[in-house]
């Protein structure tokens, strides 16, 4: 089985915009043994990538106007329901993530947790519920200052994906793990903010 490419400088170019971009910031899609249109987020599925910008719309203007087909130089289909695949397949991606980080002992969970663990200076990524109230946002921002703040998820999907209830805030500590949630959430964000 192949590896998965490690951020090693690749770029590609979107087939849509023609912007070359490193494959981190990008989706790689491939054929299916049926002809449809299937995300490879792992970058590890046989076949001829086809690469697009991590973008909500910008997936969509390559369904709309066939572009998968005219790039592969075959009839492919993509299901209507493309972007929306995409996005829980990155969303899973980002949980999985933010799950091992737990196990691995590198996250901290609520405001009491994460205040201790921003002070310490051991932080490398701010998870924020989208729907925390922004006074207690504007106190943990003040806390953890200079560290990447993502907004992307609810109190609800966090807690779920740390085995708790509602939570609100969590700071991932420093490590490999860090480094590719924010990745994900980096592409992530181009489906859930419209891209």
């Amino acid at each position: 089985m192949r590896r998965a490419d490690t951020g090693d400088g690749s770029s590609r170019r979107c087939v849509v915009t023609g912007a070359v971009r490193p494959i981190e910031e990008m989706v790689r899609f491939v054929e299916s043994p049926g002809g449809e249109v299937v995300p490879d987020l792992e970058r590890i599925l046989p076949g001829r990538g086809i690469w697009l910008s991590a973008s909500r719309d910008v997936l969509n203007t390559a369904v709309a106007k066939g572009l998968f087909s005219k790039a592969a130089r075959k009839r492919l289909t993509a299901p209507p329901d493309l972007a929306d695949r995409v996005e829980r397949l990155l969303a899973k991606r980002c949980f999985d993530l933010l799950g091992l980080a737990r196990r691995a002992g590198q996250v901290a969970a609520g405001f009491e947790q994460v205040r201790s663990e921003a002070r310490s200076g051991r932080g490398a990524v701010l998870l924020e519920a989208h729907d925390a109230s922004l006074a207690g946002r504007a106190k943990v921002g003040a806390l953890a200052s200079g560290l990447p703040v993502v907004d992307l998820f609810s109190s609800l999907e966090l807690g779920a994906a740390l085995g708790r209830d509602a939570t609100m805030h969590v700071l991932v500590g420093r490590g490999r793990l860090a480094a590719r949630l924010l990745t994900e959430t980096r592409r992530l964000a181009g489906f859930r903010q419209g891209g």
